[in-house]
């Protein structure tokens, strides 16, 4: 196939097939406990880092993480020992990321094409470095469910249970919202900062829709979002279109698909 003679094209379908089998992992604990918007204000916060990158002429992607991962930590300890309501904090630090990126890239003079890719996702855009950089993150991800999986779950569903059971919440917590953090960080470049919300929701959903147990609807919303990702690429590549946003569209039709079929199941 013509698509496949292009090393860039090779580079995007690994990334974002990592990238799916990623966010369906981490975004149903996400989804389960009732923290969807974190997954935006992330997005939002990892554009002031890839801002902030642009300003210093640095690596971008290692500036988003960074600023990213402390974000988490900060997000994660004024929920947990501030008792701040979620939603709200959330959208201060959306709102504030927001800000803070138009006044660097402002300040930097720096709007330009790579910025766009950021904002919007761009198939061009994914390198070998970032190819690299997600496989890392897929073994990290592995090696943390593999340890916390259980604790986890039993988080997600019912969190006072969990401390009452001993389990350390707020250290697993806090790695958790880290990681999310980072996935969003090396996600941003062919998904873009302003549609990682919806890829790492609308598999999930879709999966929910379909009422299955959680392996199950985990399974589901992995091949969602795989599905997803595949087709948008592959439609990104022949029209010409940001691949962030073909992605989405494909998301968006499996969720009214699933969401009619589940309607008829009843």
């Amino acid at each position: 196939m013509e698509i496949f003679q292009y090393e860039f094209m090779i580079n995007a379908f690994i990334a974002g097939v990592l990238i799916a089998i990623l966010t369906s992992t981490l975004s149903l604990f996400v989804v389960v406990k009732r923290y969807a918007m974190l997954s935006d204000a992330l997005a939002h916060i990892s554009l002031l880092g890839v801002a902030i990158g642009f300003l210093f002429q640095v690596s971008t992607i290692l500036t988003a993480i960074i600023i990213s991962i402390i974000a988490s930590i900060m997000i994660e300890y004024l929920r947990s020992y501030k008792k701040l309501y979620s939603d709200s904090m959330l959208s201060i630090f959306l709102s504030s990321a927001l800000a803070m990126s138009v006044i660097i890239v402002s300040l930097s003079n720096s709007f330009n094409s790579s910025l766009f890719d950021y904002l919007f996702g761009s198939i061009v855009a994914v390198t070998s470095e970032d190819i690299f950089i997600i496989s890392l993150f897929f073994i990290l991800t592995i090696l943390f469910m593999l340890v916390y999986y259980q604790k986890l779950l039993l988080i997600s569903f019912n969190e006072e249970l969990a401390i009452s059971s001993g389990i350390n919440v707020r250290l697993i917590n806090l790695l958790f919202t880290a990681l999310i953090g980072t996935l969003v960080a090396i996600s941003i470049k062919i998904i873009g900062a302003l549609l990682i919300g919806a890829i790492m929701i609308i598999p999930v959903v879709s999966a929910i829709c379909l009422r299955q147990g959680f392996r199950i609807t985990w399974i589901l919303s992995t091949l969602f979002a795989i599905i997803g990702v595949v087709i948008g690429l592959v439609f990104s590549f022949y029209v010409s279109i940001p691949s962030g946003a073909t992605i989405v569209i494909v998301l968006l039709l499996i969720f009214l698909l699933t969401l009619i079929f589940s309607k008829r199941s009843r």
